[in-house]
């Protein structure tokens, strides 16, 4: 009885911990009865029954960094406070609103009346989809093509801005598809038809019937697993991954242990993935150190290369004009994630303020593929041959974004080594154009991209994703240092080699110095803590390790360069800013590029032994192939963020492998 009143002691006492660390977390997501209070605070001071109002963005006013690492190194007693940063657009104009929510009212409100607007919400572009149908012209001009109306479907695409001095209103243009036949929209587009329509008013504004295109066939084009019909590729015997103690992951409310990380993971509705507040546990040192303060995708730029009337436009921000995190889809156990993977929901508010509970929308799994860590094999004494190998066992915190034709995703890999690696995958489906053309061989002329099937070209576009890595190595005093690698002639005769490299480094002292290109030299690029060194003198520090280098081949004149300048480098830092989060600005959509990482930058502020911010962008140039049709396999890029001279020695050298 003893025995069983204690065991009951210490469950109850568990489970008291388990609530209280799930509580509160300065830097937790908005929850669903915050996201209720929020929308009551706002619509009691703009009621709808006089206001047009509708909620473009809601998400945390997140407490300055001082405040949260003072709260977490239990400094202070008091939380702090609640708030929440809201883009509503009422009666017609846009507004930044700050809510309280521990004092339950608005603290700041401004209306904006500059360039570019907020992000779209699914519920407006749904509306506007459903104008065509019954739009007069339009159902004359499917008809004129023989289609069936019942059978069209439609997207809309933000304008981007092509010079125009006069601010234009809250549009989209729309681009519709014919199905007969498939689910896959995307494969079969009715070219030559362009209507525009006004948000605000949610009409159709402009309609323009250009040219008769084919429409793409739709054989060929079903990609689901139930439809398909045979030859199938031969089936493989089934591989799983078991766990029989368990994993090996600890989460407590967002906050996550595995190995010797910690971190943080929330969801915005527009970075969508956010890890904050990663530090790893130093065993010589006995101390957990800071590695990385904040870090997600803070613009994603695709740009298409048609310059036909119905496609020039394109140039898309994806993530401040669609939203990263609302383009976020419920993973599927098994086939987006192993079976050991654990998930996790996430919340946003929709149009009307309103909670919407997005399931699964991450997943937490330890990755072991059959990969090395380290090892080496001693042979110098042939009678005792040494072999030590450790297998290389990882954490994984993936989610997907699906943004109109294209899937990404988003890993973010933490190592036993101190290694944090980033990486992305894209697949989906290729946005196409319809044309006249059935085979190679007829085309004479430029088509801006490539013949993936009959009357289908796949056209050239770019992917830039930009990351927003707040790096706060072994504190928030950092530095950054560029390193050459550089040929040195041997001139003299004291040596029979004719050359080698060595290293030339170079601390950035402003944000100018700290623009890089790469690509064009072998480079080293580090974050150090110029105030720290290891016990033989090394400064402390963080490499980035980028996995592929691409850059933009767009002129620096081109509309739609001069919005996305923040790609013109790979590699930015500037000085820590809390307001500094979207690299193509905080309002993407018809943008003119006033507000970007490229304009912050040329402040030139101090950078050296500063709070600062790295900032790199990679990309990919998509050239479709036939491959690509009907559904892309996946291609992956990415980068390293690895420790240089932060430990003493190989963290890993003690690593016990898994029994």
């Amino acid at each position: 009885m003893v025995a069983t009143s204690k065991t009951i002691l210490f469950a109850l006492l568990h489970i008291f911990f388990l609530i209280s660390s799930h509580q509160y977390h300065p830097l937790d997501s908005l929850t669903p009865s915050e996201f209720t209070q929020i929308r009551s605070i706002v619509t009691k001071a703009y009621p709808k029954s006089t206001h047009n109002l509708t909620f473009q963005y809601v998400g945390l006013e997140e407490p300055t960094k001082q405040t949260v690492l003072s709260w977490l190194r239990n400094e202070t007693t008091t939380n702090p406070p609640r708030q929440a940063f809201v883009v509503a657009r009422i009666d017609h104009q846009t507004h930044e609103i700050i809510v309280d929510l521990s004092l339950q009212e608005i603290t700041s409100k401004q209306t904006y009346n500059g360039y570019g607007y907020p992000l779209l919400t699914e519920e407006e572009q749904e509306d506007a989809n459903k104008l065509a149908s019954t739009y007069p012209l339009f159902v004359a001009s499917i008809s004129k093509r023989g289609l069936k109306l019942e059978e069209v479907v439609c997207g809309s695409f933000t304008v981007g801005w092509f010079g125009e001095e006069r601010k234009n209103k809250r549009i989209v243009k729309m681009m519709c598809y014919y199905l007969d036949g498939t689910l896959n929209a995307d494969m079969r587009p009715i070219e030559g038809i362009t209507m525009t329509v006004d948000l605000d008013e949610m009409k159709i504004i402009q309609f323009r019937d250009r040219i008769i295109v084919p429409v793409p066939k739709s054989d060929g084009t079903e990609y689901r697993e139930s439809k398909l019909k045979p030859p199938f590729r031969p089936s493989l015997k089934r591989t799983t991954v078991v766990q029989p103690d368990g994993p090996s992951f600890n989460i407590v409310g967002s906050q996550i242990r595995w190995a010797d990380w910690e971190f943080h993971l929330s969801f915005d509705a527009r970075a969508g993935m956010i890890i904050s507040v990663a530090s790893i546990y130093d065993p010589e040192k006995q101390q957990s150190r800071q590695v990385l303060y904040k870090g997600h995708v803070s613009e994603l730029f695709v740009p298409y290369m048609d310059l036909t009337e119905e496609w020039y436009y394109r140039s898309f921000f994806d993530v401040g004009e669609y939203g990263y995190g609302l383009s976020s889809l419920p993973l599927q156990p098994l086939r987006d994630c192993p079976p050991n993977a654990v998930f996790m929901d996430a919340y946003f508010a929709q149009n009307d303020g309103m909670p919407v509970k997005m399931p699964n929308v991450f997943c937490i799994f330890e990755r072991y593929a059959g990969d090395v860590m380290w090892r080496h094999t001693e042979a110098t004494d042939p009678e005792k041959l040494i072999r030590e190998v450790r297998p290389e066992v990882s954490l994984v915190v993936r989610t997907v974004s699906t943004v109109g034709n294209y899937d990404y995703i988003n890993d973010w890999e933490f190592k036993q080594s101190g290694s944090i690696k980033v990486t992305v995958g894209l697949t989906g489906i290729l946005e196409v154009r319809g044309t006249n053309y059935t085979h190679k061989d007829q085309i004479e002329e430029d088509v801006y991209g490539t013949l993936i099937a009959e009357n289908t070209i796949g056209v050239r576009h770019d992917h830039f994703l930009t990351y927003r890595l707040d790096l706060d190595v072994d504190g928030d005093a950092n530095s950054f240092v560029k390193s050459k690698l550089r040929t040195v002639r041997v001139n003299d005769h004291g040596s029979p080699r004719k050359s080698y490299w060595t290293v030339d480094s170079e601390t950035a002292r402003t944000e100018s110095d700290a623009r890089i290109k790469l690509g064009s030299e072998p480079v080293d690029l580090l974050f150090v803590n110029p105030n720290k060194k290891t016990k033989v003198g090394n400064l402390i520090g963080y490499r980035l390790v980028p996995y592929g280098v691409v850059g933009p081949l767009l002129s620096d004149d081109d509309y739609p360069q001069i919005r996305a300048a923040f790609t013109n480098y790979n590699a930015w830092v500037t000085a820590y800013n809390i307001s500094e989060k979207w690299a193509g600005g905080l309002y993407a959509d018809q943008s003119r590029g006033d507000d970007t990482l490229s304009v912050w930058s040329k402040r030139n502020r101090s950078i050296e032994n500063k709070d600062i911010v790295l900032w790199y962008t990679l990309g990919f140039h998509h050239v479709p192939c036939q491959e690509d049709f009907p559904v892309m396999p996946t291609f992956n890029g990415g980068f390293e963020l690895r420790p240089s001279n932060f430990f003493e020695s190989n963290p890993v050298l003690k690593v016990v492998p898994p029994s």
